[in-house]
């Protein structure tokens, strides 16, 4: 017995040694942390963010115009390595790779100090925002991102579309400038003016104007063997989306697919794609696709094939991108932009039109970074009209110059030598083809959105654009568990829109059309939007 009670003893003390010897390693680990946090301590203000240099993990989607640069030896992310002492290691990941790579990284993998311009859904934001696996963002956005605050302050809509029901936000936003309207448009109508004048037509200002003028341009037929198109695109979408305001529909934008605001009750949402004024819509395109006054081929034809098209100058009408810089000087200034038409029943708004939060999730913290005070202050320069600058347009001297006031891509940029092209010498320095990061501003992007023809497009449209757009409404798990089994609804409404337009279904099965909506759950769908818009209106 007393054996046993030594040998009870013996091994206490053991237990006892091992914890101690424990609790002086986590003490000492503790305060190696505390002395590298230290040594790493964020300056609030000004640059260098952090006094010595700190290295940083990050997972980036790297747009295909990207492809062949190295985002960890390029002059971009060098320059503004210097700048802030934060050395990013940069994952750079291929987009037809991002969703299961991605997914990978978030299901046990190896996470990243942060998400770059990912593309991370926010059903994916909460899921793992309520993990904590993604850091909750309030309190250091308010510390060390103060030129996000005055952003938000400014639109208050660019909060609420980053904040969840639980009342955090999980990522950084990537913005579109509010007044960069051009942009926030896409793809715009573009008329042939050349063609109007040989008819001795105006441009058309009703929809009862326009069906008029692609009527005589189909009989007048310029491109000659009947081979006009009176009007053609990439997506029927398109037209469909240009036309909602002059038939009252998606009064808020479309973000949020097939709901806006009922006209009737301020307080509520309504689902449009069974509203007597999409019906209208339909019914109105329909007759263009009929009379074949749409290009008959619009539900399925490639890019490659509009363009083509385009440059043997076959279109009357279209919503495209700058006609100049895509068509060229020759065949592109022939056309002449058109704003809102006015419907059949007075109205004339404009409401194809993006929320300027282009993307929720343009960076997203993980609990496994070191320091993330230090990265939101990395990513809130961005915002900035320096950091736009500098994402942008580059560093002065290496690829932009001031000239007579404005700034300019320099020479070797803007013709490059060898048979380079301008998004080919972009590429060898700059990365932001393919992607928006921070904000973008009209004063430092040189797309065709920028491109004067696209300005003066966007000046026209202006007044009849609506005083609110909505971005997309963030959803509880249980919500979007919901929307998730209702998804079907929405594929059935873009099927039979289709079918409605190319009389492959008759309009004189609209009522059953909407019985079916009803019967697949619409109700419980529509409850979901209107708690999510009460949380909006609220936030």
């Amino acid at each position: 017995m007393k054996f046993k009670k030594w040998k009870c003893i013996g091994w206490l003390c053991f237990v006892i040694v091992a914890l101690f010897l424990t609790a002086c390693a986590n003490e000492e680990a503790k305060s190696s942390k505390e002395e590298n946090e230290s040594e790493t301590e964020v300056n609030e203000s000004g640059m260098p963010i952090v006094n010595e240099e700190l290295e940083l993990d990050f997972f980036a989607n790297k747009p295909a115009q990207n492809e062949d640069n190295d985002w960890n030896d390029i002059l971009i992310w060098n320059h503004y390595k210097d700048m802030t002492n934060l050395n990013v290691n940069w994952e750079e990941i291929n987009p037809e790779a991002l969703e299961e790579k991605r997914n990978l990284a978030l299901g046990g993998g190896e996470l990243p100090d942060a998400f770059f311009l990912s593309q991370i859904p926010n059903t994916d934001l909460l899921r793992y925002g309520g993990q904590e696996v993604f850091l909750p963002l309030n309190d250091l956005i308010d510390k060390y991102a103060p030129n996000l605050t005055k952003l938000m302050e400014k639109d208050p809509s660019i909060r609420k579309a980053i904040t969840f029901p639980d009342g955090n936000i999980y990522s950084m936003p990537a913005l579109i400038e509010e007044d960069f309207l051009s942009l926030r448009l896409s793809a715009r109508p573009w008329i042939n003016e050349a063609w109007l004048s040989e008819l001795n037509m105006d441009i058309p200002e009703t929809t009862g104007e326009f069906y008029e003028y692609l009527k005589s341009v189909k009989e007048l037929d310029p491109a000659g063997g009947g081979k006009t198109i009176p009007y053609g695109g990439t997506t029927v979408q398109e037209l469909v989306q240009w036309l909602s305001g002059s038939f009252g529909v998606m009064n808020r934008g479309p973000s949020n697919t097939n709901v806006d605001l009922d006209p009737d009750d301020q307080d509520s949402l309504r689902f449009y794609a069974t509203s007597n004024g999409y019906k209208e819509m339909l019914t109105y395109i329909n007759k263009l696709y009929e009379e074949e006054l749409i290009d008959q081929s619009i539900f399925s034809i490639e890019w490659g094939q509009f363009l083509a098209n385009a440059s043997d100058n076959l279109y009357a009408s279209m919503i495209f991108y700058d006609p100049i810089e895509l068509f060229g000087e020759e065949i592109g200034s022939q056309y002449n932009s058109i704003a809102a038409l006015e419907g059949p029943n007075g109205r004339k708004d404009y409401n194809k039109l993006s929320s300027s939060v282009w993307e929720t999730s343009n960076l997203v913290i993980t609990s496994e970074n070191p320091n993330p005070a230090a990265t939101v202050r990395w990513m809130d320069y961005f915002y900035s009209d320096e950091g736009a600058q500098l994402y942008y347009m580059g560093v002065e001297g290496e690829t932009f110059e001031e000239k007579d006031g404005e700034i300019t891509y320099m020479d070797h940029i803007l013709n490059p030598e060898d048979d380079m092209t301008f998004e080919q010498a972009i590429a060898k320095q700059l990365t932001w083809l393919g992607s928006i990061n921070g904000i973008i501003k009209a004063d430092y992007f040189q797309g065709g959105e920028s491109a004067p023809q696209s300005m003066e497009a966007a000046e026209k449209i202006e007044p009849y654009v609506p005083e609110e757009i909505w971005p997309r409404f963030t959803f509880t798990e249980e919500e979007n568990k919901i929307l998730q089994a209702g998804e079907d609804i929405g594929k059935y409404v873009e099927e039979m829109r289709d079918k409605f337009i190319s009389g492959d279904a008759d309009l004189s099965e609209w009522d059953n059309y909407v019985e079916t909506i009803e019967r697949m759950g619409l109700q419980e769908i529509m409850d979901v939007y209107q708690s999510a818009f009460e949380r909006y209106q609220e936030g």
